[in-house]
């Protein structure tokens, strides 16, 4: 499925644009005036974090619950949990920061990495984390991927990274391919409409 052909939110329609038209996401830096799609700007993520503001677009995240788009393991441990009937706490903290349904229903469907598990990653992410040495360029995500709301999160801002921690999952959204997710973020955007996501 083509990026255009996804319904925008129109908080995600006001970011700015790579060559190619695809909007760039809140916490993704710039280097010579092209985004890093691969990395994560710290200052822009500690943003995020401190003020509750979308990963993706920016804009103010409402009191209650957030989601984000996780990876075949993590689809696959909070399917897992699920199944049992447990709860599902993500212990190891990650770099991705929380957004809004909209945001990341259209994220999981428009960045080719996580809209197909054949998809493999275009550039290599900062390994000097510890926690990003995965994600080198030509990995593919495999597996099932998913779109998931969380309860809450929590999250520390060190000295040269900002760690999250999701917490008590009330929305599991999984897919193989993520334009299965289409029909959610049409009636997500029509629930919403055009003011401010939520």
């Amino acid at each position: 499925m083509r990026f255009d052909s996804v319904p925008m939110p129109p908080a995600v329609g006001a970011r700015p644009r790579d060559t190619r038209g695809y909007p760039v996401p809140a916490i993704t830096p710039w280097e010579d005036g092209e985004p890093q799609f691969a990395r994560t700007d710290f200052g822009r993520s500690a943003d995020c974090a401190r003020r509750r503001l979308c990963s993706v677009c920016n804009a103010l995240l409402a009191p209650g619950p957030v989601w984000r788009v996780v990876g075949a393991e993590e689809s696959a441990a909070i399917a897992g949990a699920l199944a049992a009937g447990r709860p599902y706490r993500n212990l190891a903290p990650t770099l991705e920061a929380p957004g809004h349904r909209a945001c990341m229903l259209y994220a999981s469907m428009v960045c080719p990495y996580l809209a197909r598990p054949d998809a493999r990653r275009g550039l290599t992410a900062d390994a000097a984390d510890g926690l990003t040495a995965h994600v080198v360029r030509g990995a593919a995500r495999g597996g099932q991927g998913a779109v998931v709301g969380f309860g809450g999160f929590e999250y520390a801002v060190t000295a040269d990274r900002v760690l999250f921690r999701f917490l008590d999952v009330v929305e599991f959204l999984p897919h193989e391919a993520a334009d299965t997710h289409l029909d959610e973020l049409r009636a997500e955007l029509a629930r919403t409409g055009p003011g401010q996501p939520r």
